[in-house]
């Protein structure tokens, strides 16, 4: 029996799990050995959900993990995990979108993945060799997005990838992305937490099809960008304590309510196990309203792919005003 709910991605008969396991780590591919470890603890819990990506530099710890899973017997079948990796943004280029995934399934060691995301509504200068690192000012493009989706159905229609979706997509990007896609996006990844609720986004997601991923659902403590915003919140902590339950539950527990998928990252096998607490109990409409009145306050800026000589010249261009 499944600790973890799923959720029905289109009308394929597709489902994500509604609670995944995060593989980012800062510094980027800081300690393999830990996060190779951490995911192998997250499938015993019952973690089915694993998202990776080009920049992480967690795909191959990734792709060893699920091979000492199945090989200890953890999982009957790579079939029984949905695995999500992005598409950074030195590859969203026409012809670079494909080659990016099919070295990104091999260090995964995997045919296919369930879900292959565009992550970021930006392209980059290619770089003279294989590198995923955060731009430089002069590194930042215009992206294609017509030519890059092309590839990215592509990707679908080869089965390498069983859904296409983009991350850090606002709704006037996702407009302009609708208007030549024939196959439209699954999902949006985004950040969302009791802070940054996304409701204009998860509104307008939902009346195009398009599930919500929420990233950060606690503030990425620890991250570059990230802070105790959520954690150290007074309401959430008033909330926690009626409840008997930590603030990250009841950030996931909130999140989970509003009907998108969450993701959690979190090397602590108690915190682990925490997190996976969130189904069994219910927010009353009260503790809703509370959070619902909680000011706003984005954690991820984005300032790194703002260029007086690119196309974002401001962060309310790269939101769309959204932030």
């Amino acid at each position: 029996m499944d600790l973890i709910p799923y959720h029905p991605l289109d009308n394929t008969g597709k489902t994500i799990p509604l609670l995944g396991f995060g593989t980012a780590e800062f510094p980027f591919a800081a300690s393999s050995q830990k996060i190779k470890e951490s995911i192998l603890e997250a499938i015993k819990l019952g973690y089915r959900h694993f998202d990776s990506a080009a920049l992480y530099q967690t795909e191959q710890h990734l792709g060893e993990a699920i091979e000492e899973a199945l090989n200890l017997g953890l999982i009957k079948s790579r079939d029984e995990l949905f695995i999500t990796t992005k598409l950074w943004c030195s590859d969203a280029h026409h012809d670079r979108v494909l080659p990016a995934l099919q070295k990104a399934l091999k260090k995964l060691k995997l045919e296919y993945v369930n879900l292959f995301l565009i992550h970021l509504p930006v392209s980059m200068r290619p770089p003279v060799e294989q590198d995923h690192g955060l731009p430089g000012k002069n590194d930042i493009l215009t992206i294609d997005i017509k030519s890059v989706w092309e590839d990215m159905e592509e990707c679908q229609k080869l089965g390498f990838a069983k859904s296409i979706g983009v991350s850090n997509f606002s709704c006037v990007k996702l407009e302009q992305l609708l208007a030549t896609a024939n196959i439209p996006p699954t999902v949006n990844q985004v950040e969302m937490n009791p802070l940054w609720r996304q409701k204009e986004l998860r509104e307008f997601c939902k009346v195009k099809g398009i599930h919500i991923t929420a990233f950060s659902p606690l503030g990425a403590k620890g991250t570059l960008w990230g802070s105790n915003w959520v954690l150290d919140c007074e309401v959430l902590k008033q909330i926690a304590n009626e409840n008997q339950k930590t603030v990250a539950q009841v950030c996931l527990r909130w999140a989970y309510e509003q009907g998108v998928s969450v993701l959690v990252k979190s090397f602590n096998k108690e915190r682990m196990k925490e997190n996976l607490d969130i189904f069994d109990w219910k927010l009353t409409t009260e503790e809703s309203n509370k959070i619902g009145q909680i000011p706003q306050r984005k954690g991820f800026p984005g300032i790194e792919f703002i260029s007086e000589d690119g196309p974002y010249k401001s962060l309310q261009e790269l939101w769309d005003g959204e932030i």
